[in-house]
Order: structure tokens, then sequence, then C-alpha cells
């Protein structure tokens, strides 16, 4: 299984289109890129693994793996990229500014399923960012 993520960069955040199968699914945002320094910069475009993970603050929700230099790079809801998020990526049903978005946890909990009934098939899971 394979979603894409097509960004476009601002100073102040990083917008994107997602698409699962070819069909729009939703948007994203994200912080700006900033080299890929921790904590305040979006991650480098390219392939990665996405993998089932649960804390007590998401619940169930997603890892990416292998972000070079990078860990902990998450799929959570959010709705400021500046305020909420640390280098993760957060789905949003509508964009509402840059790096801003409205009503997150409805899409995030369909990527979720998506991802999760891929899982129980044991499918790889793999999200594709470019811009």
């Amino acid at each position: 299984m394979e979603l894409v993520l097509h960004r476009t960069y601002f100073e102040k955040g990083t917008n994107s289109v997602l698409f699962f199968n070819s069909k729009f699914l939703g948007f994203t945002i994200e912080l700006p890129w900033k080299e890929n320094k921790r904590i305040i910069s979006c991650i480098p475009e390219g392939t990665y693994e996405l993998k089932p993970r649960y804390s007590d603050k998401f619940k169930h929700h997603l890892l990416l793996e292998n972000v070079g230099g990078r860990s902990l790079i998450l799929i959570h809801p959010a709705n400021d990229a500046l305020k909420e998020l640390q280098g993760c990526i957060s789905p949003v049903t509508y964009l509402s500014g840059i790096g801003k978005g409205t009503t997150s946890k409805p899409l995030f909990q369909k990527i979720v399923s998506l991802c999760y009934q891929a899982f129980e098939r044991k499918e790889k899971v793999i999200l594709t960012i470019k811009s």
C-alpha cells in the first residue's frame, strides 16, 4: 500500500496534498523546510515505510521509519504546524493557511484505519513524499 504526499513549501510551513491509489485523500501540514533540523523542520522528500505505533497521547498512530538524522517522526492529528508539530506530519481535511488546517482528527482516523487494515493483511505501507 502506498500513500503519496505532494508538497508545496512556504517560509512559515509546508502544505501538501495526500493521495491513496492515485485518488485524493486530503491534505497535510508540516513545519517549513529548515535543512532537516530536528524539531523545527519537515523531513526530506523520499520514500518511508510506515509502522503502527501506540502512545497514551495519540493512541494508535503511525511512525515513519528510517528518516535520516531524525527519530520519532509521526503522523498524528494537529491543526497548526508551528504550534503543534515537532517535525511530524498532520493530515487535515481542509487547509486554512500555510501550515494550518482544520478537522484533522477525521482524516487522521481514516488514514490510520486504511494503514492498520494493510498491516493486518501483512502488507508493507509506504509513504512517498515529493514536490
